[in-house]
């Protein structure tokens, strides 16, 4: 049977909610194809966009795509759609991360239609958060968010909230040794103003935050050891609020998943009045990654670390125009 034409209006809508997903250096490393015949809507890996040497196998790559994948299911129920979704549908080409499936006859999810407001207010904030600590309830809502993804997500203990302080502060110091790393991260993150026309990708200036007045802290420095006069410096919280994104496997489907429970997660709790950032920085070497996990915790490979709590809300990335990656058939 032939489809029934979509309205393209639609379409470029579903795929500028989608964009709108964190990627790590906000590389944005996706491209869509609609496919009007089958009304097939499918989501690419922009290779041209990946980072070789803090991400060398891709996993924040797929962990992006799976992010903005998610903000597309949440787009399509608000719109009343009822998408079927395929990962990885073609081993034959691996940058085919995904068919969405437009004409999908299922109704839309109702649980996600509440999470659309918050495609646009989310941002990462970078900012000291408040001492303030987050209910057991709303922190039981953002597990069970990951929960429905395939994901787990876990509050650690303060003891294991200090060692990834720790990591992260290791993680720092490998970078600033590693000439390829700290140039990539320039690249992406610039320490001087756009021009005028603007910079529809990367890290602003603005987007860096403060310099912390400490060194554990769980926010990457973008300005990764580059002199920026006039920069504010500022205390953060003692005792921030970290949580651990993880999955049983490690495996390109895996992180796709994850990066949908990490979009997930973070719309819920915006949504509950929360502000966030995240950060792989100690997840990018292999030795750090794995002392990141919990023993005790059935998670065995961490996929994001996530900084929550009350404070204010970040100041918003740049985003390509749809019309600079959606293709239409």
């Amino acid at each position: 049977m032939t489809a029934q034409p979509l309205d393209m209006d639609t379409v470029s809508a579903l795929v500028a909610a989608a964009v709108a997903a964190p990627s790590l250096h906000n590389a944005q490393p996706w491209r869509f194809r609609f496919v009007r015949a089958d009304a097939d809507l499918r989501l690419y890996a922009d290779l041209e966009r990946s980072l070789p040497r803090t991400d060398p196998d891709g996993r924040g790559l797929h962990l992006g795509c799976g992010a903005a994948l998610f903000n597309l299911r949440v787009a399509a129920a608000a719109a009343g759609l009822g998408p079927v979704l395929r990962l990885l549908p073609d081993p034959g080409h691996t940058d085919l991360l995904a068919e969405v499936d437009l004409r999908g006859s299922a109704p839309p999810d109702e649980t996600l239609i509440p999470l659309h407001p918050a495609i646009s207010r989310r941002h990462s904030s970078r900012l000291p958060f408040r001492d303030e600590e987050i209910p057991t309830a709303l922190m039981e809502r953002l597990c069970d968010a990951a929960h429905v993804e395939g994901a787990q997500l876990l509050f650690p203990g303060a003891w294991h909230v200090r060692s990834i302080l720790e990591l992260v502060q290791d993680a720092e110091g490998r970078e600033a040794l590693d000439p390829g790393v700290r140039g990539e991260t320039a690249q992406w993150a610039r320490t001087e103003p756009p021009p005028p026309e603007g910079a529809p990708q990367g890290v602003p200036v603005e987007a860096f935050g403060p310099v912390p007045r400490v060194t554990t802290v769980p926010v990457r420095d973008f300005a990764a050891g580059r002199t920026m006069p006039g920069r504010a410096w500022a205390s953060f919280e003692e005792n921030p609020h970290i949580a651990l994104l993880g999955t049983a496997c490690d495996r390109p489907a895996d992180w796709l998943r994850a990066g949908q429970a990490l979009e997930r997660v973070l719309l819920q709790a915006t949504t509950d009045g929360l502000v966030a950032s995240v950060t792989s920085q100690p997840l990018e070497w292999p030795e750090l990654r794995w002392a990141a996990r919990d023993p005790l915790s059935a998670m065995a490979h961490v996929q994001m670390v996530v900084r929550l709590g009350y404070g204010p809300e970040g100041h918003a990335s740049p985003r390509r125009p749809v019309a600079e990656l959606l293709d239409i058939l």
